[in-house]
C-alpha cells in the first residue's frame, strides 16, 4: 500500500524557520522524483520544488529561491522541505508527491502519481 505521510507543519512567526518532513511507503523511493506542492485558501494548488530521482537535482520557485531547500534521504525513504525566512504568504497546506521517474523536471500536478494528505504551514505574528 503506498502511503505519503507529511510532517513539521504548524505555527512561524515572520522569519522563522520550519522543516517539513514527507515518509514514503509502498513503492520505490529512490526511482521516483519527489516534489512539494501547496495551497493557499482560495488558491489553486501551486508547484513549489521538486528533487530528481536520477540526480538529485533540485528546483524551486521563484517566490521561495533563497528561503526553501528540498533535500531526500534515499536510505529512510524521506523527502525533506526546509523553510527558512518565512513569510505570511507563505501560508498554505503544504503537500509532497511522487513522480515515476523521468529524466526531466515536470511541475504539472497531473504527472505526480502518488500524493499525502498535507499538512498545514500558518505564517503569522
Amino acid at each position: 500500500q503506498v502511503q505519503l505521510v507529511e510532517s513539521g507543519g504548524g505555527l512561524a512567526q515572520p522569519g522563522g524557520s520550519l522543516r517539513l518532513s514527507c515518509v514514503a511507503s509502498g513503492f520505490t523511493f529512490s526511482s521516483y522524483t519527489m516534489a512539494w506542492f501547496r495551497q493557499a485558501p482560495g488558491q489553486s494548488r501551486e508547484f513549489v520544488g521538486s528533487i530528481m530521482w536520477s540526480t538529485g537535482s533540485t528546483y524551486v520557485i521563484d517566490p521561495v529561491k533563497g528561503r526553501f531547500t528540498i533535500s531526500r534521504d534515499n536510505a529512510k525513504n524521506t523527502v525533506y522541505l526546509q523553510m527558512n525566512s518565512l513569510k505570511p504568504e507563505d501560508t498554505a497546506v503544504y503537500y509532497c508527491a511522487a513522480q515515476t521517474g523521468r529524466d526531466y523536471m515536470v511541475m504539472a500536478e497531473e504527472t505526480y502519481d502518488y500524493w499525502g494528505p498535507g499538512t498545514q504551514v500558518t505564517v503569522s505574528s
